[in-house]
Protein backbone atom coordinates (compact mmCIF):
# COMPACT_ATOMS: atom_id res chain seq x y z
CA UNK A 1 0.00 0.00 0.00
CA UNK A 2 2.52 2.76 0.92
CA UNK A 3 4.78 1.84 -2.33
CA UNK A 4 1.08 2.16 -4.20
CA UNK A 5 0.46 5.84 -2.51
CA UNK A 6 3.89 7.03 -2.86
CA UNK A 7 3.81 8.78 -6.47
CA UNK A 8 0.84 10.53 -4.87
CA UNK A 9 2.17 11.26 -1.84
CA UNK A 10 5.08 13.20 -4.12
CA UNK A 11 2.85 14.53 -5.96
CA UNK A 12 0.94 16.48 -3.71
CA UNK A 13 4.61 17.60 -2.28
CA UNK A 14 5.51 18.65 -5.40
CA UNK A 15 2.58 21.14 -6.08
CA UNK A 16 2.89 22.72 -2.65
CA UNK A 17 6.79 23.82 -3.81
CA UNK A 18 5.88 27.06 -5.35
CA UNK A 19 3.91 28.17 -2.24
CA UNK A 20 7.31 28.09 0.04
CA UNK A 21 9.80 28.88 -2.69
CA UNK A 22 11.64 31.52 -4.83
CA UNK A 23 10.78 32.33 -8.50
CA UNK A 24 14.56 30.63 -9.34
CA UNK A 25 13.87 27.55 -7.26
CA UNK A 26 10.22 27.14 -9.19
CA UNK A 27 11.85 27.29 -12.40
CA UNK A 28 14.49 25.36 -12.11
CA UNK A 29 11.86 22.23 -10.73
CA UNK A 30 9.38 23.07 -14.07
CA UNK A 31 12.69 22.26 -15.96
CA UNK A 32 13.00 19.24 -13.58
CA UNK A 33 9.64 18.03 -14.49
CA UNK A 34 9.78 18.58 -18.27
CA UNK A 35 13.01 16.36 -18.37
CA UNK A 36 11.36 13.50 -16.58
CA UNK A 37 8.56 13.65 -18.86
CA UNK A 38 11.78 13.53 -21.42
CA UNK A 39 13.79 10.87 -19.70
CA UNK A 40 10.26 8.76 -19.21
CA UNK A 41 9.32 8.60 -22.84
CA UNK A 42 12.81 7.76 -23.58
CA UNK A 43 12.77 5.39 -20.69
CA UNK A 44 9.95 3.53 -22.46
CA UNK A 45 11.76 2.44 -25.73
CA UNK A 46 15.36 1.79 -23.79
CA UNK A 47 14.46 0.01 -20.37
CA UNK A 48 11.25 -1.76 -21.22
CA UNK A 49 11.65 -2.04 -25.49
CA UNK A 50 15.25 -2.67 -25.55
CA UNK A 51 15.85 -0.49 -28.37
CA UNK A 52 18.68 2.50 -27.57
CA UNK A 53 18.13 5.54 -29.30
CA UNK A 54 20.65 7.84 -29.94
CA UNK A 55 18.87 10.63 -31.49
CA UNK A 56 15.46 11.16 -29.11
CA UNK A 57 16.23 14.95 -28.78
CA UNK A 58 14.75 14.85 -32.62
CA UNK A 59 11.17 15.13 -31.15
CA UNK A 60 12.12 17.15 -28.17
CA UNK A 61 12.85 19.60 -30.61
CA UNK A 62 10.68 19.21 -33.36
CA UNK A 63 7.43 19.91 -31.05
CA UNK A 64 9.45 22.98 -29.95
CA UNK A 65 10.48 24.37 -33.59
CA UNK A 66 6.17 23.14 -34.20
CA UNK A 67 5.16 25.71 -32.03
CA UNK A 68 7.55 28.44 -32.64
CA UNK A 69 6.33 27.87 -36.40
CA UNK A 70 2.61 27.60 -36.07
CA UNK A 71 1.86 30.36 -33.54
CA UNK A 72 0.92 33.77 -34.83
CA UNK A 73 4.57 35.80 -34.75
CA UNK A 74 3.37 38.16 -31.54
CA UNK A 75 -0.04 36.76 -30.83
CA UNK A 76 -0.50 33.82 -28.62
CA UNK A 77 -1.80 30.49 -29.73
CA UNK A 78 -3.85 28.40 -28.22
CA UNK A 79 -2.35 25.71 -26.05
CA UNK A 80 -5.84 23.32 -27.48
CA UNK A 81 -4.80 23.04 -31.09
CA UNK A 82 -0.89 23.57 -30.98
CA UNK A 83 -0.47 21.25 -28.07
CA UNK A 84 -2.44 18.40 -29.95
CA UNK A 85 -0.18 19.29 -33.51
CA UNK A 86 2.86 19.67 -31.79
CA UNK A 87 2.53 15.70 -30.44
CA UNK A 88 1.20 14.50 -33.46
CA UNK A 89 4.26 15.93 -35.68
CA UNK A 90 6.61 14.70 -33.81
CA UNK A 91 4.52 10.87 -33.41
CA UNK A 92 4.24 11.41 -37.39
CA UNK A 93 7.79 11.71 -37.53
CA UNK A 94 8.40 9.23 -34.93
CA UNK A 95 6.17 6.26 -36.85
CA UNK A 96 8.21 7.42 -40.19
CA UNK A 97 11.44 7.26 -38.99
CA UNK A 98 10.73 4.25 -36.90
CA UNK A 99 9.46 2.20 -40.14
CA UNK A 100 13.08 2.52 -41.48
CA UNK A 101 15.25 2.42 -37.89
CA UNK A 102 13.24 -0.46 -36.95
CA UNK A 103 14.90 -2.46 -39.62
CA UNK A 104 17.84 -2.64 -38.14
CA UNK A 105 19.85 -3.49 -34.78
CA UNK A 106 22.55 -2.95 -32.67
CA UNK A 107 24.27 -0.19 -33.45
CA UNK A 108 23.31 -0.03 -36.63
CA UNK A 109 20.24 1.13 -34.94
CA UNK A 110 22.14 3.71 -32.56
CA UNK A 111 23.71 4.81 -36.23
CA UNK A 112 20.53 5.56 -38.15
CA UNK A 113 18.17 7.18 -35.23
CA UNK A 114 21.44 9.34 -34.77
CA UNK A 115 21.44 10.15 -38.32
CA UNK A 116 17.73 10.77 -38.31
CA UNK A 117 18.39 13.51 -36.06
CA UNK A 118 21.43 15.04 -37.19
CA UNK A 119 19.49 15.53 -40.76
CA UNK A 120 16.36 17.20 -38.51
CA UNK A 121 19.13 19.49 -37.20
CA UNK A 122 20.70 20.57 -39.88
CA UNK A 123 17.23 21.18 -41.50
CA UNK A 124 16.95 23.98 -39.14
CA UNK A 125 20.30 24.97 -38.65
CA UNK A 126 21.03 25.56 -42.51
CA UNK A 127 17.96 27.06 -43.59
CA UNK A 128 15.46 29.98 -43.14
CA UNK A 129 12.92 27.93 -42.10
CA UNK A 130 13.86 27.75 -38.52
CA UNK A 131 15.79 30.89 -38.46
CA UNK A 132 18.90 29.33 -39.19
CA UNK A 133 21.62 28.89 -35.81
CA UNK A 134 20.03 31.79 -34.39
CA UNK A 135 16.83 29.65 -33.73
CA UNK A 136 13.28 31.72 -33.27
CA UNK A 137 11.81 33.65 -30.42
CA UNK A 138 8.70 32.71 -28.96
CA UNK A 139 7.05 36.28 -27.83
CA UNK A 140 3.59 34.99 -26.38
CA UNK A 141 3.06 32.30 -24.27
CA UNK A 142 0.10 29.94 -25.51
CA UNK A 143 -3.06 30.57 -23.99
CA UNK A 144 -5.16 27.93 -22.05
CA UNK A 145 -8.73 29.38 -22.14
CA UNK A 146 -12.34 28.58 -22.69
CA UNK A 147 -14.13 31.56 -24.45
CA UNK A 148 -12.97 34.70 -22.34
CA UNK A 149 -12.48 32.25 -19.56
CA UNK A 150 -8.39 31.48 -18.61
CA UNK A 151 -8.42 28.10 -17.61
CA UNK A 152 -4.77 28.39 -16.69
CA UNK A 153 -2.51 31.66 -17.29
CA UNK A 154 0.91 30.25 -18.38
CA UNK A 155 2.72 33.70 -18.16
CA UNK A 156 2.22 33.24 -14.69
CA UNK A 157 5.07 31.20 -13.11
CA UNK A 158 3.13 29.16 -10.59
CA UNK A 159 0.49 28.11 -13.09
CA UNK A 160 2.24 26.70 -15.72
CA UNK A 161 4.57 24.97 -13.01
CA UNK A 162 0.80 23.12 -12.10
CA UNK A 163 0.55 22.40 -15.72
CA UNK A 164 3.71 20.57 -16.34
CA UNK A 165 3.36 19.35 -12.93
CA UNK A 166 0.05 17.91 -13.73
CA UNK A 167 1.29 16.00 -17.25
CA UNK A 168 4.10 14.89 -15.75
CA UNK A 169 2.21 13.13 -13.66
CA UNK A 170 -0.29 11.44 -16.79
CA UNK A 171 2.47 10.89 -17.84
CA UNK A 172 4.07 8.74 -15.27
CA UNK A 173 0.87 6.72 -14.63
CA UNK A 174 -0.16 6.81 -18.57
CA UNK A 175 3.09 5.03 -18.97
CA UNK A 176 2.17 2.75 -15.68
CA UNK A 177 -0.94 1.53 -17.16
CA UNK A 178 0.06 0.34 -20.57
CA UNK A 179 3.07 -1.26 -19.22
CA UNK A 180 1.38 -3.15 -17.06
CA UNK A 181 -1.38 -4.20 -19.90
CA UNK A 182 -0.73 -6.71 -22.25
CA UNK A 183 0.88 -4.48 -24.78
CA UNK A 184 3.58 -3.61 -22.32
CA UNK A 185 3.94 -7.09 -20.83
CA UNK A 186 4.41 -8.29 -25.02
CA UNK A 187 7.23 -5.06 -25.51
CA UNK A 188 9.30 -6.50 -22.11
CA UNK A 189 9.06 -9.98 -23.59
CA UNK A 190 10.41 -8.84 -27.16
CA UNK A 191 13.50 -6.92 -25.02
CA UNK A 192 14.44 -10.29 -23.23
CA UNK A 193 13.98 -12.74 -26.25
CA UNK A 194 12.47 -11.21 -29.54
CA UNK A 195 12.54 -14.58 -31.90
CA UNK A 196 10.91 -16.41 -29.14
CA UNK A 197 8.21 -13.55 -28.86
CA UNK A 198 7.96 -13.69 -32.73
CA UNK A 199 7.92 -17.95 -32.94
CA UNK A 200 4.82 -17.40 -30.66
CA UNK A 201 2.84 -15.04 -32.83
CA UNK A 202 3.24 -11.69 -31.49
CA UNK A 203 3.64 -8.93 -34.60
CA UNK A 204 7.32 -7.87 -33.32
CA UNK A 205 7.81 -5.21 -35.58
CA UNK A 206 4.49 -3.52 -35.36
CA UNK A 207 4.53 -3.47 -31.28
CA UNK A 208 8.09 -2.28 -31.67
CA UNK A 209 7.03 0.73 -33.99
CA UNK A 210 3.77 1.69 -31.39
CA UNK A 211 6.18 1.86 -28.83
CA UNK A 212 8.96 4.28 -30.85
CA UNK A 213 5.66 6.34 -32.27
CA UNK A 214 4.56 6.63 -28.76
CA UNK A 215 8.22 7.54 -27.26
CA UNK A 216 8.45 9.98 -30.17
CA UNK A 217 4.68 11.48 -28.78
CA UNK A 218 6.12 11.84 -25.30
CA UNK A 219 9.05 13.50 -25.90
CA UNK A 220 7.18 16.20 -28.36
CA UNK A 221 5.28 16.72 -24.73
CA UNK A 222 8.93 18.10 -23.05
CA UNK A 223 10.00 19.66 -26.09
CA UNK A 224 6.36 21.70 -26.30
CA UNK A 225 7.25 22.35 -22.57
CA UNK A 226 10.29 23.21 -22.80
CA UNK A 227 9.66 25.94 -25.96
CA UNK A 228 7.08 27.61 -23.66
CA UNK A 229 9.03 27.66 -20.53
CA UNK A 230 12.38 28.90 -22.29
CA UNK A 231 10.71 31.29 -25.03
CA UNK A 232 12.90 30.36 -27.53
CA UNK A 233 14.16 27.40 -29.95
CA UNK A 234 17.38 26.74 -31.87
CA UNK A 235 18.97 23.51 -33.58
CA UNK A 236 21.04 22.63 -30.33
CA UNK A 237 18.10 21.08 -28.85
CA UNK A 238 17.99 19.03 -31.47
CA UNK A 239 21.50 18.11 -31.05
CA UNK A 240 23.05 14.62 -30.35
CA UNK A 241 24.22 16.57 -27.31
CA UNK A 242 20.88 16.56 -26.13
CA UNK A 243 20.26 12.94 -27.45
CA UNK A 244 22.94 11.87 -24.81
CA UNK A 245 22.52 14.00 -21.76
CA UNK A 246 18.64 12.59 -21.61
CA UNK A 247 19.80 9.00 -21.95
CA UNK A 248 22.62 9.56 -19.22
CA UNK A 249 19.39 10.74 -17.16
CA UNK A 250 17.68 7.35 -17.76
CA UNK A 251 21.32 5.21 -16.90
CA UNK A 252 21.65 7.62 -13.89
CA UNK A 253 18.36 6.66 -12.57
CA UNK A 254 17.89 3.31 -13.88
CA UNK A 255 16.66 2.00 -17.10
CA UNK A 256 13.36 0.04 -17.11
CA UNK A 257 12.08 1.51 -13.77
CA UNK A 258 9.55 4.45 -14.36
CA UNK A 259 10.64 6.33 -11.16
CA UNK A 260 13.94 6.11 -12.01
CA UNK A 261 13.98 7.77 -15.29
CA UNK A 262 12.24 10.87 -13.25
CA UNK A 263 14.80 10.48 -10.27
CA UNK A 264 17.78 10.52 -12.97
CA UNK A 265 16.42 13.42 -14.91
CA UNK A 266 15.82 14.98 -11.25
CA UNK A 267 19.46 14.40 -10.03
CA UNK A 268 21.05 15.27 -13.62
CA UNK A 269 19.64 18.90 -13.82
CA UNK A 270 20.48 19.38 -10.40
CA UNK A 271 23.91 17.77 -10.28
CA UNK A 272 24.30 20.42 -13.55
CA UNK A 273 23.08 23.26 -11.46
CA UNK A 274 25.48 22.69 -8.91
CA UNK A 275 28.73 21.36 -10.61
CA UNK A 276 28.64 24.73 -12.91
CA UNK A 277 27.59 27.33 -9.88
CA UNK A 278 31.37 28.99 -9.89
CA UNK A 279 30.29 30.42 -7.06
CA UNK A 280 31.35 27.34 -5.24
CA UNK A 281 33.59 25.68 -7.28
CA UNK A 282 34.84 28.79 -8.81
CA UNK A 283 37.38 28.15 -12.36
CA UNK A 284 36.56 24.29 -11.95
CA UNK A 285 32.49 25.13 -12.34
CA UNK A 286 33.54 25.72 -16.44
CA UNK A 287 34.38 21.50 -16.72
CA UNK A 288 31.26 20.40 -14.62
CA UNK A 289 30.92 18.30 -17.78
CA UNK A 290 33.99 16.18 -16.37
CA UNK A 291 32.61 15.52 -13.00
CA UNK A 292 29.45 14.56 -14.55
CA UNK A 293 31.00 12.53 -16.92
CA UNK A 294 32.64 10.89 -13.61
CA UNK A 295 29.63 10.43 -11.26
CA UNK A 296 27.51 8.74 -14.62
CA UNK A 297 30.82 5.73 -14.54
CA UNK A 298 30.45 5.70 -10.60
CA UNK A 299 26.60 4.74 -11.05
CA UNK A 300 27.55 2.31 -14.03
CA UNK A 301 30.14 0.74 -12.30
CA UNK A 302 28.65 0.40 -8.44
CA UNK A 303 25.06 1.30 -9.01
CA UNK A 304 24.11 -1.01 -12.36
CA UNK A 305 19.92 -0.53 -11.77
CA UNK A 306 20.69 2.98 -10.83
CA UNK A 307 19.44 5.52 -8.05
CA UNK A 308 16.38 4.24 -8.10
CA UNK A 309 17.87 0.69 -7.65
CA UNK A 310 18.56 1.85 -4.20
CA UNK A 311 14.81 2.52 -3.19
CA UNK A 312 13.86 -0.44 -4.68
CA UNK A 313 15.75 -2.44 -1.51
CA UNK A 314 13.71 -1.15 0.84
CA UNK A 315 10.42 0.41 -0.80
CA UNK A 316 8.43 -2.36 -3.61
CA UNK A 317 8.00 -0.37 -6.48
CA UNK A 318 4.47 -0.02 -7.65
CA UNK A 319 5.86 -0.89 -11.21
CA UNK A 320 7.32 -4.43 -9.76
CA UNK A 321 3.91 -4.87 -8.17
CA UNK A 322 1.99 -4.14 -11.62
CA UNK A 323 4.28 -6.68 -13.02
CA UNK A 324 3.38 -9.07 -10.70
CA UNK A 325 -0.61 -8.68 -10.69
Amino acid sequence: MLSRALPWVVVAVFALFPMVESTFYTQLLTKVLIMAIFAMSLDLLVGYTGLVSFGHAAYFGLAGYALALMGPKYEAASVWWTLPAAIGVCAAFALATGFVVLRTRGIYFIMVTLAFAQMLFFVFHDTKLGGGSDGIYIYAKPTLAVGDTVLVNLEKLDQFYWLVLGLAAFTYFLLRRILGSTFGRALVGIKVNEHRMRALGFPVFRYQLASFALSGALAGLAGYLAAVQFGFVNPEILSWHQSGAVLMMVILGGMGTLHGAAVGAIAFVLLQEVLSNQAWFGVAAKHWQLAMGILIMLVALYLPQGLAGLASRFVRTPEAEAADE
